[in-house]
């Protein structure tokens, strides 16, 4: 049995000072640490498609305001402005955060919606979780290294319409939680991100055409309930690459333990 320590609530001042904190600690490392930023946006002169996905904008959630899941869409945009052609290329990481900053009022960030300590609430450019969960599941099915990754400790949603396994995501807070992907391959990629009336969608190209094909597999998932009373999911994600010879080789991608905010044997309503 994997246990959980029972949630600590902290002080909002304390939530305040220690993130500002970790914020400024972020931005000396983008400043002085080693790694080589991806910085450029460009398009491919001879790319290959390797991977797309998309997934839905608004999707209606219990006791969430769907003005929050409108006001998503413009965040998105705002985002994608920044994001949208980032060429990643050998040795260079990709930091979401650097490139899209700090979500503001004054550069036109709506209120969409946060998980704070597990609990769905209000704050300025809320909803770009959903970009965090793209990329990532794009990188997933691809060479490329996940070298930062955060997932949110709580189980906040059923797995009502969920498509993708528990957990292949990645959680964003600026700046500190923050997703990074790091080309460790000879190979350059790029990607395109884009919106339409009822999806965000992703796409990752190549300069060169890999013969290996990249898909995620989850085991290990359990439900488990924790000695104070609550319940835990767990589970691992694999990736898996098949060669065009058949050899298939593995690597755990990561692990995912999250407190349940729901009842897990609940049944979804008829």
């Amino acid at each position: 049995m994997f246990e959980i320590p029972k949630p600590i609530h902290r002080s909002r001042v304390r939530q305040l000072l220690g993130r500002e904190y970790h914020i400024a600690r972020r931005k000396a490392n983008w400043l002085f640490g080693s790694r080589q930023w991806a910085t450029t946006r460009d398009v491919l002169a001879t790319s290959h498609r390797k991977f797309s996905h998309q997934s839905l904008i608004l999707r209606p959630l219990r006791d969430v305001d769907m003005v929050l899941q409108h006001n998503k869409r413009r965040n998105l945009e705002l985002a994608l402005a920044q994001l949208d052609r980032i060429l990643i290329r050998p040795g260079e990481t990709m930091s979401v955060w650097k490139l899209v900053g700090r979500p503001t009022r004054r550069k036109g960030y709506l209120e969409g919606l946060v998980l704070n300590q597990g609990r769905v609430s209000r704050g300025t450019g809320g909803g770009l979780c959903q970009l965090g969960n793209l990329l990532f599941w794009m990188a997933a099915h691809s060479p490329l290294t996940i070298s930062e990754r955060w997932r949110h400790g709580f189980d906040v949603f059923p797995d009502m319409n969920r498509t993708i396994p528990f957990g292949a995501g990645a959680t964003l807070a600026y700046n500190y939680v923050d997703l990074q992907i790091t080309n460790n391959t000879p190979y350059c990629f790029a990607i395109h991100l884009w919106l339409d009336d009822i999806h965000l969608h992703g796409e990752l190209s190549c300069d060169e055409d890999y013969d290996c094909i990249y898909s995620v597999e989850e085991r290990h998932h359990r439900i488990q309930q924790q000695i104070w009373g609550g319940y835990s999911r767990h589970n691992q994600l694999y990736r898996l690459c098949t060669a065009s010879d058949g050899v298939e080789t593995e690597q755990l991608l990561v692990e995912n333990h999250a407190i349940m905010m729901y009842e897990p044997l609940l049944k979804a309503a008829p």
